[in-house]
């Protein structure tokens, strides 16, 4: 074991002296505001932790599970909340595991470089419970676009990115062989979403986990943002 922790303290002291540059204050009154830490979460960024899971041919660190689990753990002994950032980390992996080449090349450095945030994903509904094959948000293709409509709900960090992970059903569940078929991973543009068919609405709960409800009223996404096949999404999310 003592092995084991040696293999990783080069990475625990050096998240530990950058979250050492934010006091307990800090923290205390961002939560008092219930605010985001966005100078915290900007400094891991340009640290280069939270990249940590991005192949270094997009401008990230390459590393594993492991090492990435020890920058949160160490994030969390801190004080610093990992549950703030932690969707920068992670949430780009169906985009890194099933988007195209061009997706990937047009994304990824930008998410390693803090440009853009990847912070949120969209799955959760208000009525399908722990079922996630029964979700009721649709996204019908027309032309060059999909519409999307539905609710989700529980969904974080909204007000703090640039696109979401958005799991749809693009085929009726009666139209499936398999309930887990016929659902589609997308990838949304926050920026030109919010006011355009999509409409956020915070949820005031007692820890502040800047969690909303989404409501989507016709919202155009451009087919290009498709990630992998379509109906494969709910094995991609999974995966």
């Amino acid at each position: 074991m003592q092995n084991r922790i040696d293999e990783y303290q080069e990475i625990r002291e050096a998240v530990r002296d950058l979250c050492g540059q934010f006091s307990s204050e800090y923290f205390r009154k961002i939560d008092e505001v219930r605010g985001y830490p966005e100078e915290f979460v900007n400094a891991l960024t340009a640290a280069g932790w939270l990249a940590a899971l991005i192949p270094e041919e997009y401008g990230g660190s390459g590393l594993g599970l492991t090492q990435a689990s020890v920058i949160m753990e160490e994030i969390n002994r801190a004080g610093g909340n990992s549950g703030a950032c932690h969707g920068q980390m992670y949430n780009m992996g169906t985009l890194l595991r099933h988007g195209s080449a061009e997706q990937k090349k047009l994304y990824l450095p930008k998410i390693a470089s803090g440009e853009l945030r990847l912070q949120s994903m969209a799955v959760t509904e208000p009525t399908t419970g722990t079922d996630t094959t029964k979700i009721k948000t649709t996204a019908v293709r027309k032309g060059d676009k999909y519409v999307v409509n539905g609710q989700k709900v529980w969904i974080s960090r909204v007000q703090h990115s640039d696109l979401m992970i958005l799991l749809a059903r693009t085929t009726p569940l009666a139209e499936c062989k398999k309930k887990s078929e016929g659902m589609s991973i997308f990838l949304v543009d926050l920026r030109e979403a919010i006011g355009k068919g999509l409409t956020v609405q915070p949820i005031i709960n007692m820890v502040n986990h800047e969690t909303n409800e989404l409501f989507f009223d016709n919202l155009e996404i451009p087919a290009e943002n498709l990630i992998g096949e379509e109906g494969k999404g709910f094995k991609y999310i999974l995966d």
